[in-house]
């Protein structure tokens, strides 16, 4: 299963740089790596990125990430992917801009 993590640009720029990251503010602030699925990222993005522009939307394959990766409650009761280890760039399977009208013109691909 595919997972997703929204990066704001200079967020993106040090995992492809660095190798990995922690995370955002946010991340680091709750202590592991905030992801959604593909039906969480509407709600996210609305929530946690309104009027942002420049948004880099990450994905990544669950089996990858193995015990570390814990589905969790959050927002509304339903269950969230959280990280509790940094991401690392080659755990990334594709990325891309997000564009300006949404995830909703994506096509995410296989899940």
């Amino acid at each position: 299963m595919r997972i997703y993590k929204v990066f704001r640009t200079a967020e993106w720029r040090e995992l492809d740089e660095a190798g990995e990251t922690q995370g955002a503010p946010v991340d680091l602030k709750d202590g592991f790596i905030h992801f959604s699925t593909k039906d969480q990222l509407g709600g996210t993005l609305a929530k946690h990125f309104p009027g942002e522009h420049g948004l880099t939307l990450a994905a990544v394959e669950t089996g990858s990430l193995g015990d570390d990766l814990r589905w969790e409650e959050a927002r509304d009761g339903a269950q969230f992917p959280h990280l509790y280890r940094a991401l690392k760039r080659d755990e990334v399977v594709w990325h891309t801009e997000l564009p300006r009208d949404g995830v909703d013109t994506l096509t995410l691909g296989d899940e």
